[in-house]
């Protein structure tokens, strides 16, 4: 009989009170000490002031005994063993007071474990009773149990004593375990120890950059990886997993990323890259970033190394199989790999035997399906495996790309900055964009730590004749770097390498291109064979062909069946050194015009001997043009030796062409090409004229090459001419904006110059800058982004708003406090003038815009230049009446209606300069006449057809200018006129020079000045 069926024989509310008694009642205090309270202290029976004897014991047994069998229904024993029944039970309750245990541990025992504690403690209780008595008896023990529990939670003592138990328990507990943990640490606990030594290992193993091949005294082969590190570009081949929709082309993918970025945005990617592009630099950084913050956990394999210690490894010898000194817990690669926390970076594929290629396939194949969720790198050169050797794996593929100009720029200054050598980097990076050359060389990180070398060795220069640094690459790029990596013997040598590269050099050079189908790349190294021993010994043209493609980090594939050279300069190097080889020299100076064979021939006089020398420079010369002249000047660079009266005479004939001494000769000199920026010199040494010229040249080749001219332009950055530093400012537009004004403008002493904004691009950066006091916007542009590209408003003294049809009213240029020049020219909606009356304007010039109303209210001015027609009776109903004007300049149109009636009102004019298109009357002479300080008139050639009317004698005026002449005036009548002139400026119109002989003998008594507009 389960106790909840005796529940229904037996109410609560008679048990509960029942059972109650047989326990003490808790006294004042008891139980607040955290010391137990044994079950003998609670049962009233107990001690001795026990309150109830075995006797009053069996009455409530019997009470319970006998309410059970005379409640309705059918009873739960036979009614003759109720006595035996009642003395088993007293017997079971009475043993309350043999336990060994406080109430908390009672409860915890629950009412079952706690009726059989009683059972127990009672033996004999129960023997002879029947079946349904015993099962009775149990069944009341059990219910008489679950209300004594239920008393034991209802004493007041009972939750504090529970707080202190469990707080104890869980205080052992925890020890217990910790001790269990340190006995028998648990895999994972292991993993995270180890893990916390293989990472930073990692980070610091691979920490550093090595630059293969290099053999100079000074520079060390090892440079910390976070300081020459910079962050390559790559190119997107394709994309994995995306099959074509039907009836379309197959989805492409091209663009540039970040190649540190690659594995972000695809978990399996194959990287190719020509030989120094930076491939294993790349597989470094990933594995020190990856273990420094920890996102997954590096495997650096080099498939060479893994070769070369045995059969390829499973994910338990990865550590070992490259030499790493750490032991692992076991089984912790799998681990790691299983979980999908791995960053895999396989190494060199092209490193290894066609045969091997396949065999890591099949090993990196099988660990792809074991192992998925892991990122995977492999990376190779570009023509070791086809474009779909990964792709059932769904490895997408990106290409590492050449750096750029700010790459390049960025490499050098880390490379010294690690180099401890900043005082080369400057000059060096003066010469990378100068030199063509140097520049379509330096377009890896490989090849740019050789030039960094290289110079650094040379104290800042690099070598006299650029022969010895592609020397020096060449001995690297085909023996030395495989060499030092570790790598077996190349099959061929240098030199056999060497002579099939220059026959397919020179076979390039001649046909003008710089590629070749594969078939006729063969050709050429099949008739070479028999010649090259060698290289006959290794197999058919193909064979070494295939093997020059992959190992001599020369030549590259762009696409299937085509080759190519690296770099375009590796070309026509070795063509060159053919050329020389078989005498070529005729066929060198026949090709000197074109300008794509300016390096070969300067190449060609690196390799030639010195008799050989001369008469190619000879030949340059006899051809007697300014680009041939300059080009045999840029061949003594590479002239170690050579007839003294040749190089004299390179040296006088180049002369005459460099420096430019005037604008003009700059202009022809411009003319020779690019050739000119590493030739031009200076500021050293230079005249004023001189500086010009060289900066106006290299201005005009920034078409063609901006990096050249910018090197050559920097250079004249602290130059004092005003000529020079105009020229400096005003050639801003040429380069890209922000370069331009970190290297040149931000140098710039500013008296006298004006910044002129004509791009979104430029205002963007003027923003940055430093403050202008001369600044000028052009094109359509918003008066609110101009206000906005000036970061100190109050510090501009002239703004010039030019050509902008949407400059609208003019009103928000009060932001400039300080303005005190203005000029608006062809802002067609430009209007609002009458806004700018607060400002301290002194000079305004006008021309071409929507309306002058307004004008009148700028009191404060005194130089007014003004082409746009005025309405009204007299000059006063439009122009500042109030204003001290004493400069006054009238254009076309201006004047048609009022002529210049009212113009004496401004007593103060000293300078006056006409060039309306209507006629001037006898009226409007008197207006000048009556202007008692005017000494300078100012008179437009138009008005020389019949525009002058009766001029007067005007003989206060001392200096005449005469402006956009184009020939054929009559100014015979000038000097009856203007008698008191002693200074005569003659400007004429774009043609022709105006005749100052002519105008010398009219004015026999001034100072003549001709210029050209």
């Amino acid at each position: 009989m389960e106790p909840a069926v005796l529940g229904g024989k037996l109410a609560s509310s008679l048990v509960a009170p029942l059972v109650k008694k047989l326990f003490v009642t808790d006294g004042p205090g008891a139980g607040l000490t955290d010391r137990p309270v044994r079950l003998t202290r609670l049962v009233s029976f107990r001690g001795e002031r026990r309150h109830l004897g075995e006797a009053e014991v069996a009455r409530l047994a019997g009470r319970l005994v006998g309410t059970a069998l005379d409640s309705p229904g059918e009873p739960p024993f036979a009614g003759d063993e109720a006595d035996a029944v009642t003395h088993a039970l007293t017997a079971r309750l009475t043993a309350l007071g043999d336990l060994d245990m406080d109430d908390v541990q009672a409860v915890r025992l629950g009412h079952r474990e706690l009726a059989a504690q009683l059972r127990r403690h009672a033996p004999g209780a129960g023997d002879g009773l029947s079946t349904d008595a015993g099962h009775f008896l149990d069944s009341a023990t059990e219910w008489a149990c679950l209300h004594i529990l239920e008393f034991f939670t209802r004493r007041s003592t009972f939750v504090a004593r529970t707080l202190v138990e469990q707080t104890r328990s869980q205080r052992e507990l925890i020890a217990k375990v910790d001790e269990l943990i340190v006995r028998t640490p648990r895999p994972d606990t292991r993993d995270t120890a180890f893990e916390r030594r293989y990472l930073p290992y990692v980070a610091d193993r691979h920490n550093h950059l090595t630059i293969y091949g290099l053999d100079l005294r000074d520079s060390p082969d090892r440079w910390p990886l976070e300081v020459a590190y910079l962050s390559l570009e790559a190119t997107v081949d394709g994309e994995p997993g995306r099959d074509a929709v039907p009836g379309e082309n197959p989805p492409a993918r091209t663009g540039r990323m970040p190649a540190g970025a690659a594995l972000d945005k695809e978990p399996r990617v194959l990287l190719r890259g020509d030989a120094g592009s930076g491939k294993t630099t790349l597989v470094q950084w990933l594995a020190v970033t990856a273990a420094r913050e920890g996102t997954r956990v590096p495997f650096v394999l080099p498939l060479r190394t893994l070769f070369r210690t045995g059969p390829l490894p499973a994910p338990s010898a990865f550590l070992s199989a490259v030499g790493c000194p750490l032991s692992p817990p076991d089984g912790w690669a799998e681990r790691v790999l299983t979980a999908g926390r791995a960053l895999v970076m396989i190494d060199g594929l092209d490193e290894i035997s066609q045969a091997d290629r396949h065999a890591t396939r099949d090993w990196l194949s099988g660990l792809l399906h074991a192992y998925p969720g892991n990122h995977w790198l492999l990376t190779t050169r570009p023509t070791a495996v086809r474009a779909d050797w990964l792709a059932q794996e769904r490895f997408g593929e990106l290409s590492l790309a050449p750096m750029g100009r700010s790459e390049v720029a960025t490499f050098v200054h880390r490379w010294h900055e690690a180099a401890r050598a900043p005082e080369y980097e400057q000059r060096l990076l003066d010469s990378l964009r100068t030199k063509r050359d140097l520049a379509r060389l330096a377009t890896n990180p490989l090849m740019c730590g050789l030039i960094c070398a290289l110079h650094r060795e040379r104290r800042g220069y690099l070598p006299t004749g650029r022969k010895e640094l592609y020397d020096a690459a060449l001995t690297m790029l085909l023996a030395r770097r495989d060499r030092e990596r570790g790598m077996d013997a190349l099959e061929l040598g240098e030199e056999a390498q060497l002579e099939l590269l220059q026959r397919l050099a020179y076979a390039l050079v001649l046909s003008g291109l710089t590629e070749m189908e594969m078939g006729t790349a063969e050709g050429i190294v099949e008739r070479c064979l028999p010649s090259v021993a060698a290289a006959a010994g290794q197999g058919d043209a193909a064979t070494v062909l295939r093997t020059l493609l992959l190992r001599s980090g020369l030549l590259r594939r762009p696409e299937e069946g085509v080759l190519e050279f690296v770099h375009r300069t590796f070309q026509d190097y070795l063509g060159a050194r053919y050329a020389v080889e078989e005498g070529h020299l005729d066929v060198l100076a026949g090709h000197a015009q074109d300008t794509r064979w300016e390096d070969v021939i300067r190449m060609a006089v690196a390799h030639a001997r010195p008799g050989e020398r001369a008469v190619l420079l000879r030949r340059l010369l006899a051809q007697d043009t300014p680009r041939l002249t300059l080009l045999a000047l840029a061949c003594l660079e590479h002239a170690t030796a050579l007839d003294p009266a040749v190089r004299a005479e390179v040296e006088t004939r180049a002369g005459a062409l460099i420096p430019p001494g005037s604008k003009e000769e700059a202009k022809t000199l411009a003319e020779a090409g690019p050739l000119v920026l590493e030739l031009l010199p200076g500021p050293e040494g230079l005249t004023d004229a001189e500086a010009h010229g060289v900066t106006v040249t290299a201005s005009l080749l920034a078409e063609y090459e901006p990096d050249g001219s910018l090197a050559v332009l920097r250079r004249y950055r602290k130059h004092p001419s005003l000529d020079v530093r105009r020229q400096l400012v005003g050639t801003w537009e040429r380069f890209e904006a922000r370069e331009y004004a970190v290297e040149v403008l931000e140098h710039l002493d500013r008296t006298g110059l004006t910044l002129t904004c004509a791009t979104g691009a430029q205002r963007t950066v003027a923003a940055g800058l430093s403050p202008w006091h001369r600044l000028e916007f052009r094109g359509r542009q918003c008066l609110a982004d101009v206000i906005a590209a000036v970061t100190e408003p109050d510090v501009v003294e002239t703004l010039r708003l030019l050509y902008n049809p949407g400059a609208g009213d003019l009103g928000p240029l009060t932001a400039f406090p300080s303005l005190r020049r203005l000029v608006v020219i062809d802002c067609w909606s430009a209007r609002g003038f009458g806004r700018l009356a607060g400002l301290p304007l002194h000079q305004l010039v006008v021309g071409r815009v929507a309306d002058v109303d307004g004008l009148r209210r700028l009191d404060s001015l005194r130089l007014l230049s003004l082409t746009h027609p005025v309405a009204g009776r007299c000059l006063t109903d439009v122009l500042p009446a109030a204003a001290p004007l004493d400069f006054l300049f009238l254009g076309r149109g201006t004047t048609d209606e009022t002529g210049l009636r009212g113009l004496s009102h401004w007593v103060r004019l000293k300078v006056l300069s006409l060039a309306p298109t209507a006629p001037l009357t006898a009226d409007d002479w008197a207006e000048v006449g009556r202007l008692p300080l005017l000494t300078r008139l100012q008179l437009n050639a138009r008005l020389f057809r019949d525009g002058l009317g009766p001029m007067p004698v005007l003989p206060g005026i001392t200096e005449l200018r005469l402006a956009e002449l184009r020939g054929g005036e009559d100014f015979s009548m000038l000097p009856s006129r203007l008698p008191g002139v002693r200074v005569v400026d003659v400007q004429g119109a774009p043609g022709p020079r105006p005749d100052a002989a002519a105008f010398r003998a009219l004015f026999p008594g001034a100072e003549v000045t001709v210029s050209d507009r």
